[in-house]
């Protein structure tokens, strides 16, 4: 694909993040979604999950995410959550930041909710500011060090809406 077509497929997109509750990657706690149209950012989407497993990596609450099974108990599972994001994505490419992560643990949910899989068309941040940025010119790929070096404003890092919001930027910015 030129690259001239890529920019224009990417005024048009959704960016999406999900933190998971443990190690198996259906146990997503909570989903952030942004919707870009036009190149502007036009809605946003977020939700804490009851994960599937239901149970908690005390590391990932404690040092990565900070949500904990108290806050996500009586929260819809993963299968009515996606109803609501379903139509909001439509038929909009996915981009993630670390797509290999996040596009693994949305199927992965698909699969224990028995939900057939979309193919959504997906892209990463992550690869694209690997095949752009030189190495030594930036310290590490992250979403914080990305968003920094394009001089994105970003904080709240694990929050699936802040996340999802930051790869959105990039995303305006690297395709």
């Amino acid at each position: 694909m030129s690259q001239n077509l890529l920019t224009r497929a990417m005024d048009n997109f959704v960016a999406i993040d999900v933190e998971t509750a443990n190690c198996h990657p259906s146990s997503i706690c909570a989903i952030g979604v942004v919707k870009v149209l036009d190149g502007v950012i036009a809605d946003r989407f977020y939700s804490l999950v009851c994960p599937t497993p239901n149970w908690y990596n005390r590391r990932f609450s404690e040092e990565i995410h900070g949500i904990f099974p108290e806050d996500t108990d009586d929260c819809e599972g993963f299968g009515r959550v996606w109803d609501r994001i379903e139509p909001f994505i439509g038929c909009l490419p996915l981009v993630a930041h670390n797509k290999a992560f996040d596009e693994r643990c949305i199927r992965a949910a698909f699969r224990a909710y028995q939900m057939d899989y979309p193919d959504y068309t997906f892209y990463c941040t992550l690869q694209q500011a690997r095949r752009t940025i030189p190495r030594g010119v930036i310290g590490s790929y992250s979403l914080p060090s990305v968003c920094d070096f394009f001089g994105i404003p970003f904080s709240n890092h694990h929050n699936a809406a802040a996340d999802a919001e930051a790869c959105a930027n990039i995303a305006k910015v690297i395709f």
